[in-house]
């Protein structure tokens, strides 16, 4: 069986319609929690929501494979489409590991050790991407919620340290405020004796204000030297500028090469 998970933001009249509509009839304590919906649209209880899927459509993020780096930048509900990219980095790693293991497995002899180095180049022609920089950036705590689960799941699976999550809240004191370092303290203790964030009750760390993009492109440049980076953003228009400046900044400064790509939602 195959499962589909997606995430609606609800904003304007259409959306906040479909959500009543599912809270009314779907998510009722009334019903048994099984409803479908007529052709006028009116909900008849005790069966699953028909719904119909259009596309696949092209995506700005579709082609991240290409890319020895990624650096996915996502605000608020524009984080969706990067979650699944973690996943898939992260799945099409571990098989390409587990068939290496297989191919050492079965090396015993010297007739076998071709076979060892050709897993190995079928590994790099078929994934080329090796690490990824997340960065969520949302105003509400309560955003975190939508992607907790996976979150933490992508935190579990990544035993070898592939990818980097940062989380940033940005509406709760300016960076060098007393409170803001207060918070901060007490944060870091909670994290490091019980390996969870207060923030957004992940294994993710929280940080305050926003991000010094500045300072994440220069890090990034220093700890990919000569790599290809993929510079994927999803969210409002106004950080687009100042990602695509320091995208074409640092490829002529550094020895890194980032390409800049961009989703409105």
């Amino acid at each position: 069986m195959t499962y589909l998970s997606v995430h609606i933001r609800t904003n304007g009249d259409w959306t906040q319609e479909l959500k009543r509509i599912f809270m009314d009839n779907y998510f009722s304590p009334h019903l048994n929690r099984r409803a479908s919906f007529s052709e006028l649209g009116a909900a008849e209880p005790r069966s699953l929501p028909k719904l119909l899927v259009d596309g696949p459509y092209g995506a700005p993020a579709q082609d991240f494979r290409n890319y020895d780096v990624l650096l996915l930048v996502g605000l608020g509900i524009g984080a969706t489409p990067f979650i699944s990219i973690l996943r898939d980095l992260l799945n099409n790693i571990k098989i390409a590991d587990e068939l290496m293991d297989l191919a050492m497995e079965t090396s015993e002899d010297s007739a076998n050790s071709f076979s060892v180095s050709t897993a190995s180049s079928n590994r790099k022609r078929a994934y080329r991407t090796s690490r990824a920089h997340f960065y969520w950036v949302t105003r509400e705590a309560g955003s975190f919620e939508w992607f907790k689960g996976v979150m933490n799941e992508v935190a579990d699976m990544d035993k070898k340290g592939i990818i980097e999550l940062h989380n940033y809240l940005t509406s709760v004191y300016e960076e060098r405020d007393a409170r803001t370092t207060l918070l901060s303290m007490v944060q870091a203790l909670n994290h490091a004796k019980h390996g969870v964030d207060i923030v957004s009750g992940t294994r993710v760390r929280t940080h305050f204000a926003r991000p010094n993009w500045k300072e994440v492109f220069t890090r990034i440049a220093s700890k990919h030297p000569n790599s290809t980076v993929g510079v994927f953003y999803c969210g409002a228009p106004t950080l687009a500028k100042e990602l695509k400046t320091l995208s074409h900044e640092m490829s002529h400064k550094t020895g890194t090469r980032f390409h800049f790509h961009k989703e409105y939602f």
